[in-house]
């Protein structure tokens, strides 16, 4: 695996990789790698000739009392896990390689942002859009993977995409791959390892409570009760607080109040010992 970390090591690199008209998946992580980031690496090794791996702690989504210091930076370990995996090239840029002086330049992206993850964190889904078009214009893959444990990013990223009629890659070539859990159903992250062992035990709560609530939507189930209750379980377990749970359009992302003839997604996020979690889960359309 060969490691770039200017533009100029990147574009020398992708170049040899692209010899004969190989195909290139690109994996964006932020590093602190688990099997859930090596998954997505996985799914690309099916589907590309070459893997590239990026790894930028990016401060641009960090708002101001959020844990950008304290986000766990280990690239040596993260490099190995990568190499193992079979990944061509990893791109590890600087903040002042992605960012330069004089950098002037953020994308918005407006209607899936709105909510969730958008109202609770300011300014987050900016930086998530500008971060990725800049990587899709430095890589140029063929295929992007990403995780559906973070549902709205993703939506984000493909808006970002279609709307900006990006081609490399298109729209329909970025790949949502279905969340990695723990045994205990636990969606797999980064922030799980700030968690103790009283607090990691409770966390299971999380996506057993959501399972329960997505099976009475499904049952026809009145939908603000359910959240109701789904919010006073998470209390009840020892979250400190839910930022939202909510019903949603899978689309749009628009909250709705009724399961109607479209897919919707349940999507919540709450905060336990301090650590804030995320998750969501597909919910059938009425027959």
């Amino acid at each position: 695996m060969q490691t770039a970390s200017t533009l100029e090591m990147l574009r020398k690199e992708l170049a040899a990789l692209r010899n004969e008209g190989a195909t290139i998946g690109l994996v964006p992580t932020m590093g602190a790698l688990h099997e859930g980031h090596l998954t997505l690496v996985r799914e690309a090794k099916k589907a590309c000739d070459h893997v590239v791996a990026s790894i930028f702690v990016n401060p641009t989504q960090f708002g101001p009392n959020e844990d950008l210091d304290a986000y766990p930076r280990q690239l040596a370990e993260d490099s190995a896990m990568l190499e193992a995996e079979g990944v061509s090239l990893l791109w590890a840029p600087t903040v002042d390689a992605m960012y330069p002086q004089g950098f002037a330049t953020s994308i918005s992206v407006e209607g899936v942002s709105a909510h969730f993850c958008g109202a609770s964190r300011p300014g987050h889904f900016d930086g998530v859009a500008t971060v990725v078009c800049k990587l899709f214009n430095q890589v140029m893959p063929d295929k992007a993977f990403f995780g559906e444990k973070d549902y709205q990013q993703l939506a984000v990223i493909r808006t970002m995409a279609r709307d900006l009629d990006l081609v490399r890659p298109h729209v329909d070539a970025i790949v949502g791959v279905p969340t990695v859990r723990e045994a205990d159903g636990l969606a797999m992250s980064s922030r799980n390892r700030y968690l103790s062992a009283e607090n990691r035990e409770r966390a299971a709560t999380l996506p057993q409570a959501m399972q329960e609530a997505v099976a009475r939507f499904e049952d026809g189930q009145n939908v603000t009760r359910t959240l109701a209750a789904l919010e006073d379980e998470l209390l009840g377990a020892g979250f400190e607080r839910v930022d939202y749970a909510d019903l949603a359009d899978a689309m749009s992302l628009e909250p709705i109040e009724t399961l109607g003839e479209k897919p919707a997604r349940l999507l919540v996020a709450a905060r336990i010992g301090g650590t804030r979690l995320i998750d969501n889960l597909a919910v059938a359309p009425t027959a």
